[in-house]
């Protein structure tokens, strides 16, 4: 598997955990009923939820662009590093939700949406 390969599931897997055990990391937290404890939360425990949310949006979006580049052999290495990007700015897009840095967070998604789009057109 070519790096860009993992980075689809540390973006579709390892991100989304990591702020999922943040925002249920909490004693009243009741396996029994998740979403009722998530339809509670307030403040940064609630923004990393929310972070999920728009990642779970945008991931369908970067794994057909990655497979999509593998199938048209884009460069393999400038591949791997756009993947590593995209990555590497939704964990970025995550801490700032996280911390309330709305306008910055919001200019990282932009460039996780670059990486997106940059892999469509690499692959045209």
């Amino acid at each position: 598997m070519t790096i860009a390969y993992w980075c689809i599931l540390v973006a579709g897997f390892g991100v989304p955990f990591l702020f999922t055990i943040y925002a249920k990391a909490s004693p009243d937290f009741d396996n029994a009923a998740p979403r009722t404890y998530l339809a509670s939360l307030e403040g940064a425990k609630l923004r990393a939820y929310w972070s999920v949310q728009n990642l779970y949006e945008t991931f369908p979006l970067f794994t057909a662009a990655v497979i999509i580049a593998h199938l048209q052999e884009v460069n393999q290495s400038t591949l791997n590093m756009i993947a590593i990007a995209f990555v590497v700015l939704r964990i970025l897009y995550g801490v700032l939700y996280v911390v309330n840095q709305s306008t910055l967070r919001s200019l990282v998604w932009i460039g996780s949406m670059a990486c997106i789009i940059s892999l469509f057109v690499l692959s045209a």
